[in-house]
């Protein structure tokens, strides 16, 4: 996704940058949603089960490589440094280790172990730790760090980047929760994954329209507040989900969520490659993935806390004192499939417990959103050129 972003910025205007951005980012959003669906049905009618989501995806990997071979030309950058030795392997090190170190302490705690454990208050102050030494090498060691922290100085770069990574917290959290409360509810995989659908027509109608405006009005910051507010009501229509909310509201969560997150991408990118001269521009793009894949990653991990956290305590102090409890709770918590199987007077206080649970984590995913129309709105308009030279002949 980097490469092919900095292609576009090597071949396209920024005035112009938005619409070709748009257009990547309706095959980003649709993928990821549909995939949902197809997953979905793919659990549910084959007998390979979930197994069979991942094998369908090498015949199209290898595909995209062969087309990626035969069509993308770019001429070779000249450079007197080995490949090998322009990779930051420390900071792509203390990354990884920093990312393994936090999400095992967030997955221990109230989950595996209690908070108290020796496990969570060792890992949770090393990834801390493990997060100051990657900012100290990247900023006075690394010859060419993977996160440019001289640049994240730069108040657009830093509060786009930050936008990127709440938001992303908010959009893997929906992406993975909204189906799972369906699927407690009795919907299938495959209707799970249907409910998703709005999210990539979201995805679509912004960030087209988001470009358009852009090349339009060469101004974006406006746009990114409106956008993101957007994005924000979305949260606030999870928070209206329960075991008797109507129909349509995962719809409407779900297209605003696209619609709020697509533009974000569009708008947030090129804040960033504006905000910095042209020959930073690969780099902060690669900043900007950075912050939305870490963002991903904590954000699932979080709302797991969250939800597992809730539903454990709720599950323990409605049913935990009942001969066979014990048993049964875990039984509930590792297997959707035994709330089918429940003992009798258990349904309706378990559903009541997975609503608590999921109320836990709609409620982090507002709190997120909001952080992000914060951010974006503290960025800087800077001058969208209409020429790839960035001279003032537009």
């Amino acid at each position: 996704m980097s490469i092919s972003t900095f292609l576009a910025s090597d071949l396209v205007p920024l005035r112009k940058r938005g619409v070709y951005q748009g257009i990547g980012n309706i095959a980003y959003g649709s993928g990821a949603m549909l995939g949902g669906v197809f997953g979905g049905i793919l659990n549910d009618m084959s007998s390979w089960g979930w197994r069979l989501a991942f094998l369908v995806q090498v015949p199209i990997v290898l595909a995209s490589a062969v087309l990626v071979y035969i069509l993308v030309k770019v001429p070779p950058r000249v450079s007197n440094r080995s490949l090998v030795n322009r990779i930051d392997f420390t900071g792509s090190l203390l990354t990884i280790s920093f990312l393994v170190v936090l999400l095992l302490g967030l997955n221990a705690g109230g989950n595996m172990v209690p908070w108290t454990h020796p496990l969570v208050l060792a890992t949770l102050p090393l990834s801390a730790v493990l997060l100051a030494a990657f900012l100290w090498w990247e900023s006075s060691r690394a010859k060419q760090p993977i996160v440019p922290v001289r640049l994240l100085l730069d108040r657009t770069v830093f509060t786009a980047c930050i936008t990127n990574l709440v938001s992303s917290m908010v959009m893997i959290t929906a992406s993975f929760y909204v189906p799972l409360y369906l699927q407690v509810l009795g919907h299938s995989a495959t209707q799970a994954g249907l409910r998703l659908l709005a999210s990539p027509l979201g995805v679509s109608i912004s960030s087209v329209g988001c470009g358009l405006v852009m090349r339009k009005t060469g101004k974006y910051v406006g746009l990114g507040i409106v956008m993101q507010t957007v994005f924000l009501l979305s949260a606030v229509a999870l928070n209206f989900l329960d075991e008797n909310s109507p129909k349509w509201i995962p719809f409407v969560a779900m297209g605003l969520n696209g619609a709020g997150f697509g533009a974000m991408l569009t708008v947030t990118l090129l804040a960033c490659i504006a905000a910095v001269e042209h020959s930073q521009q690969a780099v902060i793009t690669a900043a900007t993935y950075l912050f939305r894949s870490v963002g991903a990653t904590v954000g699932v991990t979080v709302a797991s806390t969250v939800y597992q956290n809730i539903l454990n305590a709720r599950l323990w102090e409605r049913f935990g004192h009942l001969p066979g409890g014990p048993e049964e709770i875990e039984r509930i918590r590792n297997d959707l499939s035994e709330l089918g199987r429940l003992p009798e007077g258990w349904h309706d206080g378990v559903i009541r417990c997975f609503m608590e649970a999921f109320r836990g984590v709609w409620l982090t995913a507002l709190g997120l959103a909001l952080v992000g129309v914060i951010t974006i709105s503290l960025m800087k308009q800077h001058k969208l050129h209409s020429n790839l030279a960035r001279e003032d002949r537009d």
